[in-house]
């Protein structure tokens, strides 16, 4: 019995097994392989990307730093004054205390989701844009098929990701803000 792993493997190496033979003896299948996460990890354009969101959200972040430091501030002083202080006066101060870090918490969570939302727009942005990238890559160098994600070996000669990444290197580091329109896939097919 086949495990629900191992059947993809075997159907793709059927696949590719069928494929090669297809196109007969003399011409061979051109097949490279792409280290996905490499290229989104050392593209300029997800660095500058990355560099965008920081300027983007620097001033709230700082923002709620120094909310936090006077936050701090105030709990130690209460904690320090506290038990000086009238009965009254104190339950004035834990409750307005209270009041700040919610508000704080609030902020801090509402800053994060703003962040995880425009860190996804972002990195879908230059997903996209790397894959336009491979694509014509893969189209100028006459490859046939190029793997990405599933394999788990392939010979270096296979790599073509360096390739990509210094046809990336040419490309601005800030990507447009329309999306790009896609490549046509080999054959000429949409």
């Amino acid at each position: 019995m086949m495990s629900t792993f191992t059947r993809p493997v075997a159907l793709l190496a059927l696949c590719l097994c069928g494929l090669t033979l297809a196109q007969g003896a003399s011409a061979q299948t051109k097949i490279g392989v792409v280290n996905f996460q490499r290229l989104l990890q050392e593209a300029p354009q997800t660095k500058a990307a990355m560099q965008t969101l920081e300027t983007e959200f620097a001033s709230r972040r700082r923002d709620l730093l120094s909310m936090q430091s006077d936050l701090k501030s105030k709990n130690d002083k209460l904690q320090k004054e506290g038990p000086m202080m009238a009965d009254a006066d104190r339950v004035k101060s834990e409750n307005a205390l209270r009041d700040e870090q919610n508000d704080f918490q609030s902020k801090a969570r509402s800053f994060q989701d703003d962040v995880t939302a425009r860190r996804n727009q972002e990195l879908g942005k230059v997903q996209r844009f790397l894959l336009q990238e491979i694509q014509q890559y893969a189209t100028s160098k006459g490859y046939d098929i190029v793997f990405g994600d599933g394999v788990f070996y392939a010979k270096e000669s296979y790599d073509i990701t360096p390739g990509v990444l210094a046809l990336l290197m040419t490309k601005p580091a800030n990507l447009p803000e329309t999306a790009p329109t896609p490549a046509k896939k080999p054959g000429g097919k949409p």
